[in-house]
């Protein structure tokens, strides 16, 4: 027998729809009517308010906030029907009245609250299968290539030097891509638990920038990667490291999906009010509609190859910051990612 945690993650997997919550909520409507329009002689009032409140849950849970408040309007005038004398809408101008706009009110808030705690858990269980998805894709990969490597490296002993360290160099590449991964997870977790803080310190905008790009000399290989600094720029108050994952991310994104013979850039600059760091690259580019998408964790649009935690941990540490970042298109082909942090 299924589980209840199971049959509600598969009622979570249907997409909430307004007209069926509304429908199966104006059937419980009908229903209920009918069944005090027999029994009313001897049901209270207040039995049948909170059993013309399960409609309203109904429709919330099958159909969105829309159906349970339209379900919640078309009780109330059910349940005036209810109160004496049945069958009619008329109602005593006194304790009719507020018995029918209490109903409504409590109708509309059980409606509104479970809607939206209906609509939570959706996006929860959405999130995990992303999440899954997203964990299975990014390090089956590394993960395959290091146990080809290291294969090739125990079953064949007569391999010549160069051979040999070109396989411990891959070897090398793809554990360098699971740390990260793993730093983009775990920074995913304390960025959704409020616990990501930058600790700020006065931080050189050209060691930054030489740390970064030392660090992933083996994922630029190859790469024609032009740095451009502005001379004199100003010190960021800024968690060094942090800033440092997010280069790394928005250059290991471009990389990613520059063709093998474009170019990658660097540039950092200063506006009025704050340091402007730009990574370009030639690939694809971002369509104008997913420019806000890619930035969502697990969500890459368009973009091949990419899982989306690694944006989505940028914009969480730039917004930490106080600053923004943003995706935008380029004369040629290709993307150009913006980040503005205020150094005063």
């Amino acid at each position: 027998m299924p589980r209840f945690g199971d049959r509600l993650n598969s009622l979570l997997s249907v997409r909430v729809r307004p007209a069926l919550g509304s429908a199966v909520g104006l059937s419980m409507v009908v229903v209920t009517v009918v069944t005090f329009g027999l029994v009313h002689d001897s049901s209270a009032r207040v039995i049948e308010a909170l059993v013309m409140v399960v409609p309203v849950v109904a429709a919330a849970v099958l159909g969105g906030q829309r159906a349970a408040v339209f379900v919640a309007v078309v009780g109330t005038l059910a349940f005036s029907l209810i109160i004496p004398p049945f069958g009619s809408p008329r109602v005593e101008l006194t304790q009719d009245v507020v018995a029918l706009v209490v109903f409504l009110a409590v109708a509309l808030a059980v409606g509104s609250v479970v809607a939206r705690r209906v609509e939570a858990l959706g996006h929860l269980e959405e999130q995990r299968e992303l999440l899954m998805r997203s964990v299975s894709h990014d390090f089956r990969t590394p993960l395959a290539v290091i146990s080809a490597a290291t294969s090739d490296l125990m079953q064949s002993p007569h391999y010549d030097d160069a051979t040999r360290a070109k396989l411990q160099s891959i070897v090398l590449d793809e554990t360098d891509r699971l740390d990260r991964l793993v730093a983009n997870l775990l920074d995913l977790s304390r960025l959704r638990s409020g616990q990501l803080e930058p600790h700020r310190q006065a931080v050189d905008v050209g060691e930054l920038v030489d740390h970064v790009t030392q660090r992933l000399r083996r994922v630029l290989v190859g790469v024609d990667l032009r740095v451009e600094l502005e001379p004199g720029l100003p010190a960021l108050q800024a968690d060094f490291t942090q800033m440092d994952q997010v280069l790394t991310n928005l250059l290991e994104n471009a990389v990613r999906h520059s063709s093998p013979t474009g170019v990658v850039g660097l540039t950092v600059v200063t506006t009025s009010s704050s340091v402007r760091f730009s990574v370009t690259d030639e690939g694809p580019g971002v369509d104008p509609d997913e420019a806000e998408v890619i930035f969502q964790p697990f969500r890459s649009g368009a973009l091949p190859g990419s899982s989306g935690v690694g944006l989505a941990i940028c914009r969480g540490i730039v917004q930490a910051h106080g600053g923004t970042i943003r995706v935008t298109g380029r004369d040629g082909p290709g993307a150009e990612f913006v980040v503005d942090l205020p150094y005063r």
